[in-house]
């Protein structure tokens, strides 16, 4: 993905975010995964899509942000960028699943390179702590709390159908973010949606069978969504190996993932 398009997905997010925490439909909506990190806690990780947590029906705040996306969104991005889009409700077996509905924004130019996709995520995570606010430009944006967020970026590990080695960077850049009683928060979570102890066993055991595998996919996240200044100096300190490594040491001596579960 240019340059241009890089930053032309960045400005349509950031006029996503702002459009939902300043609009009826996205009251209770609160701003996760990696567009979170990078617009709230500058990563240096680029996210493609959005995420947000919401408590309620799925489906039906699927079809309420469609309905604002359509009305207030598309014009918007045609005044300020001079993009025309489209929105709809993802569809398909690929998407068919009770913890995620997915809007589709694409948005194109005659003097653009390319089609420009923008997902919208609405899923649910469990958080322990109550949500709390954060503040850009003069807009508030509701949010879990750091350590909800991230100790769901360990949850996404073992989890997720497919592994998304995003979320070993993440974890890389943001586990200072993790409590000192992070363990056993997580050791309740994974009961309460539930994860088995076998999966995180199975899972762990993969880590450490296949690593040239994750280095490999690690490396191509760093090399893809990372700003230039922060992938060189990662690289230059170990690169995707030092990243693969210092999650997995994470999980198991400061988690104490493969420890607890094997009692």
């Amino acid at each position: 993905m240019n340059e241009q398009q890089t930053k032309a997905i960045e400005e349509i997010q950031r006029i996503v975010a702002r459009l939902l925490a300043t609009s009826p439909a996205g009251h209770g909506l609160c701003l996760i995964g990696g567009f979170r990190y990078r617009f709230l806690d500058q990563s240096a990780r680029q996210s493609r899509d959005l995420d947000y947590h919401w408590e309620g029906d799925l489906a039906k705040k699927q079809e309420e942000l469609v309905s604002l996306f359509k009305r207030r969104l598309l014009p918007e991005v045609k005044r300020r960028l001079g993009y025309d889009g489209d929105v709809r409700t993802a569809t398909g077996p690929d998407v068919d699943s009770p913890a995620v509905r997915i809007v589709e924004l694409a948005f194109w130019s005659a003097g653009s390179a390319g089609r420009i996709e923008v997902p919208v995520d609405i899923t649910r995570i469990v958080c322990r702590d109550p949500v709390t606010v954060r503040t850009a430009d003069g807009v508030v944006y509701p949010t879990p709390s750091d350590a909800d967020l991230i100790e769901g970026k360990v949850i996404a590990l073992f989890n997720r159908h497919y592994i998304q080695h995003r979320d070993f960077v993440d974890l890389f850049l943001f586990s200072s973010h993790l409590r000192p009683d992070s363990a056993e928060r997580l050791r309740d979570k994974f009961a309460t949606i539930p994860i088995h102890q076998e999966t995180i066993l199975r899972q762990l055991g993969d880590f450490e069978s296949h690593p040239d595998y994750h280095i490999r996919n690690i490396a191509a996240v760093i090399t893809d969504q990372l700003d230039p200044s922060a992938a060189t100096n990662i690289e230059t300190a170990g690169g995707a190996k030092l990243v693969f490594e210092t999650v997995r040491q994470l999980l198991v001596t400061k988690l104490k993932l493969g420890e607890e579960q094997r009692q």
